[in-house]
């Protein structure tokens, strides 16, 4: 089973694919809505990648959500700095990915 499947499931969040409507230069591949919680992954992005790299895709963003999630729960630390989370929610993303 995917790992940032599984690990979603642990925490109840639920993995949706929407539209996420379009964002110019700008690429949303996914979003976290707290509420639900529900992950939602761009099926824009998902429907024009190659095959061969949705799975990945899926993985990445996914993890990068569950970062977002632990924060919001109070598992990890919210850092001060937006884009530190960002770059702190994509390593986290990275560390899920299976050694190639």
């Amino acid at each position: 089973m995917n790992v940032a499947f599984q690990i979603a499931r642990e925490y109840g969040v639920k993995i949706e694919f929407a539209d996420l409507g379009e964002w110019g230069v700008d690429e949303l591949r996914s979003e976290y809505d707290p509420d639900v919680p529900a992950i939602r992954l761009n099926a824009r992005i998902v429907e024009a990648l190659p095959l061969a790299d949705v799975g990945e895709f899926i993985m990445l963003a996914v993890g990068h959500e569950i970062y977002h999630h632990r924060e919001r729960i109070g598992e990890i630390e919210r850092l001060p700095d937006r884009p530190a989370r960002e770059v702190a929610a994509n390593d986290f993303a990275r560390r899920l990915l299976p050694d190639t």
